[in-house]
């Protein structure tokens, strides 16, 4: 039988299943694509949080709903940080990165008519989770390169120990499971 974390979310109660990451951690799997509630919800409630800005941006793909929302609630346009060069990019910014939800090595990509958008601009950092913190460096990365203004860094969750940030922004933090 599988086993549960429960918790509320911008006042939305889930039940999030516990998924292992290798022999010794488990992980509470959170997963906004096609749970329309939560998503709108939490884009609210972060909203609420976050300075001024005047583009969101994400990696490719979990938090591609959150900033879709809060773009959609707030009228401002966003930004997603591509997994890989695509062929319509012209002077792409790339940064490798590694998650602790992916194995291996991925790269982030930033068109450089995205990055001409950010530049001089307040930005605002969004995504679903943040745990090691990895795929926030790359980003940050990014939008530095870019010469985007961070203003704020907004995640849903907050998993392990970073909910003891004091740069980021989050709703609820979310225990790691270790065995």
């Amino acid at each position: 039988m599988a086993e549960y974390y429960e918790m509320t979310i911008a006042g939305c109660k889930r039940k999030l299943p516990i998924c292992p990451v290798n022999e010794k951690l488990d992980i509470a799997g959170f997963i906004m694509f096609n749970d329309v509630e939560i998503t709108v919800a939490s884009a609210k409630a972060l909203l609420e949080k976050c300075p001024e800005f005047d583009y969101i941006i994400t990696a490719e793909s979990k938090g591609i709903p959150l900033a879709y929302e809060m773009a959609r609630q707030t009228g401002k346009p966003y930004i997603v940080a591509r997994k890989g060069k695509k062929l319509y990019m012209v002077e792409p910014l790339v940064v490798e990165v590694r998650s602790i939800t992916t194995t291996g090595v991925q790269t982030l990509v930033l068109d450089k008519s995205d990055a001409d958008l950010m530049n001089g601009k307040r930005i605002l950092i969004v995504d679903d989770v943040v745990s090691t913190g990895e795929s926030l460096t790359a980003i940050e990365t990014l939008v530095n390169e870019a010469g985007g203004n961070i203003v704020g860094k907004a995640f849903v969750l907050a998993e392990g120990d970073a909910k003891d940030r004091e740069d980021i922004i989050y709703l609820e933090p979310l225990p790691l499971f270790f065995k």
